[in-house]
């Protein structure tokens, strides 16, 4: 395994259902010295498989069970072997050279690195007004019910010590997944530091999240978890790193 320039394992974490023309832009982001990368393949039916393995000739595949994508991270988390797990896009939305900003938050003692865009160097050149509003509200309502100090609740560029899977128990199906990492992370304790990152807009084709129905899928996580578990006043996530300029 390659450990420059970091003395640890890393696996990256690509859920992807019909993304065939955004893989290519998506792994040429990727640092070479990354440890593995596995595709978590939503039973595509374009040709996301064969063009991932063309890409990657050492990708690990694989194939979703179930459907979401909570489902998809999941079970690409079970199979990643690597010390340290970060989850990207594969819609081109997230730059994976961001990835060496989140692995030195992890190594330089945090438990869970957590991207916003929000955080100052970060930023967003997708966020419509209506996701923007409803995440600043859903973000508040965290930090008030779990003592957090979050600036960005509902962003998928996170990293996490591997062996932190067994506190975080994680056990959703939708887009709802990074509320509930976030969420129990906090409970269980762990150092979370904020690492500033930019994202982009989707290249090709339509995302498959919607503003309402997965604002109301979040809005009943945060109060599940609260009503089921107990809230852990938090310090501020330190936010660590520059985003790079774009």
């Amino acid at each position: 395994m390659n450990k420059q320039p970091f003395a640890v394992g890393v696996s990256v974490i690509v859920p992807a259902m019909n993304e065939a023309e955004n893989l290519p832009h998506v792994f040429a982001t990727l640092p070479d010295w990354i440890d593995e990368v596995v595709l978590v393949d939503g039973n595509s039916t374009d040709d996301t498989v064969a063009v991932a393995r063309r890409l990657r000739p050492d990708l690990r595949v694989v194939v979703q069970t179930r459907r979401g994508k909570g489902n998809a991270l999941i079970e690409g988390f079970r199979a990643a072997r690597g010390d340290i797990i970060v989850m990207i896009d594969a819609d081109g939305s997230t730059d994976g050279r961001e990835i060496r900003s989140f692995v030195s938050a992890l190594v330089n003692g945090a438990d869970f690195a957590k991207g916003s865009r929000y955080a100052p160097g970060g930023g967003s050149d997708d966020l419509s007004p209506i996701r923007s509003l409803g995440n600043r509200f859903l973000t508040g309502l965290t930090n008030l019910l779990y003592g957090t100090r979050y600036t960005d609740l509902c962003y998928g560029y996170n990293a996490f010590w591997a062996r932190h899977l067994e506190v975080l128990d994680l056990d959703c199906d939708g887009f709802e997944i990074e509320t509930l990492m976030n969420v129990r992370a906090a409970q269980a304790g762990l150092v979370i530091r904020e690492v500033p990152s930019h994202e982009r807009c989707r290249i090709h084709g339509e995302s498959n999240l919607h503003a309402l129905r997965d604002g109301w899928r979040v809005f009943r996580t945060i109060w599940r978890e609260r009503l089921h578990g107990a809230a852990v006043p938090a310090p501020a996530p330190e936010v660590v790193g520059v985003a790079l300029a774009k």
